[in-house]
């Protein structure tokens, strides 16, 4: 099975598809009909749209992801210092 995933990141109106297996990102071009263009349209509007991802966070750098940064202990997701917000 392939595994692929649309990607829309937070305040760019373009759209990613991440090939897992290849290990590739390509944009993909605005959808104009369908599921996928409902999706974008409400996800412009404010909205998450998710289906079959059962994990996603926008990173800061490469660094930050294998440093720990959702390390509850003081990191990316601290209780204390508020949910997500560093």
């Amino acid at each position: 099975m392939t595994r692929l995933v649309v990607l829309g990141v937070q305040g760019d109106d373009g759209l990613w598809l991440a090939d897992l297996d290849a290990g590739t990102i390509t944009q993909i071009g605005v959808p104009t009909t369908g599921a996928l263009k409902n999706a974008d349209d409400l996800r412009k509007a404010g909205a998450s749209v998710i289906k079959g991802v059962n994990l996603a966070a926008l990173a800061t750098s490469a660094d930050a992801v294998s440093g720990g940064f959702m390390d509850v202990s003081g990191g990316f997701m601290d209780p204390s210092g508020g949910f997500m917000d560093k």
